[in-house]
């Protein structure tokens, strides 16, 4: 492993550790546990969340497609997978992130179905966490998303707060890296099987995307006011197609990921300056 030591000012010093490439070939890295994947079907129990032109709820479309890809990515044998809900129960915003940190995730995959006024509009699409949204449409379904939760700032706990600022933003930079790297993957492998929504790659502030030391996408698999969408969307093999884009993109994201494919995680517990 090496580890890196970064001047925070005020004689503090935070550590990184990182995966070096002499580990990958040792035995003990061989043993690593495999990386955790949480999948997160959107909505559930008391929320709906879109109803398609026909009826199809959101919420069961949204946890169909996360079943099927939880057995495409455990049929592989590289991946832990874990899901926010696997039955049709509410789970606020917040718990969905809490979730994912608490069992120490490497990646968190968040999985829609929205609906528009606009009929006409179909195709699937994923996002990324941003101050701004990328345009309207997106500004309007992270407000429709981020409707009925509020979510917390993360907490570096016994360091000084400005330590803890500094710590957070450098984290967080990381982390959207990731994501956006993870999101490119998605729409590419999306883009061989399934129709994608103009400019596909979109961002705006949606609270489950929030978990500061976590890549995070969120996935639009279509409209469920689109009546092509919604039809598909009912279809096993459609989702099975969604599951097996997604799969790939995870391979390829996890592959570009130094030793066992976990990002590297920053230490945060401070030390003297020596």
């Amino acid at each position: 492993m090496i580890t890196r030591r970064v001047l925070l000012g005020a004689g503090v010093a935070a550590r990184f550790v990182l995966p070096d490439a002499a580990d990958a070939a040792t035995p003990k890295a061989a043993a690593r546990v495999a990386p955790l994947v949480v999948l997160d079907p959107g909505h559930g129990g008391k929320d709906p969340g879109a109803i398609g032109v026909s009826g199809t709820y959101e919420k069961h479309v949204a946890l169909a497609a996360a079943l099927e890809l939880q057995r495409q990515l455990l049929a592989g044998g590289q991946y832990r997978v874990e899901l926010t809900r696997t039955r049709d129960v509410f789970i606020p915003l917040e718990q969905r992130v809490t979730f994912a940190q608490g069992r120490g995730a490497a990646l968190f995959v968040s999985m829609h179905a929205d609906a528009l006024s606009d009929h006409g509009v179909r195709g699937a699409s994923v996002y990324t966490l941003a101050d701004a949204a990328s345009d309207a449409q997106t500004a309007a379904l992270a407000r429709r998303e981020n409707a009925a939760d509020r979510f917390g700032t993360p907490n570096f706990h016994d360091t000084p707060p400005e330590v803890s600022r500094i710590l957070g933003s450098l984290v967080r930079q990381e982390t959207r890296q990731g994501a956006s790297r993870m999101a490119n993957r998605v729409v590419g492998e999306l883009g061989r099987d399934v129709p994608l929504l103009q400019n596909p790659n979109r961002h705006a502030r949606f609270m489950v995307l929030k978990a500061a030391d976590i890549p995070s996408v969120l996935v639009e698999m279509g409209f469920m006011s689109n009546r092509a969408d919604e039809a598909a969307l009912r279809k096993p093999d459609h989702r099975a197609r969604v599951a097996s884009a997604m799969r790939r993109a995870v391979d390829a994201f996890f592959a570009a990921q130094p030793g066992t494919g976990q990002p590297g995680r920053m230490a945060t517990q401070p030390q003297a300056r020596s």
